[in-house]
């Protein structure tokens, strides 16, 4: 399961945040974006269950941490290959 979540930080902890959670070994994409959101961070997770250990018990506990909001992809039309 993949998923987007974008996040609100506390100012001037953005790229240190960034650093922190790209070390999750949930997380396969780690942004710094400009907007209303400060990061936006893409991971991949097996189920919801595991999705809400993930936000509760590693990501919003992060004392940076001011606001998440959470996008689950359903499908993908165009996958970036490498």
């Amino acid at each position: 399961m993949l998923a987007y979540i974008l996040v609100t930080v506390k100012s001037g902890s953005e790229r240190e945040f960034l650093k922190q959670i790209s070390e999750f070994k949930e997380v396969i994409e780690a942004n710094l974006v400009i907007g209303e959101n400060d990061a936006v961070i893409k991971i991949n997770i097996k189920d919801i269950s595991d999705m809400d250990k993930f936000l509760t018990e590693k990501l919003r506990v992060l004392p940076d941490v001011f606001l998440t909001t959470t996008m689950i992809i359903t499908e993908q039309f165009k996958q970036k290959t490498q």
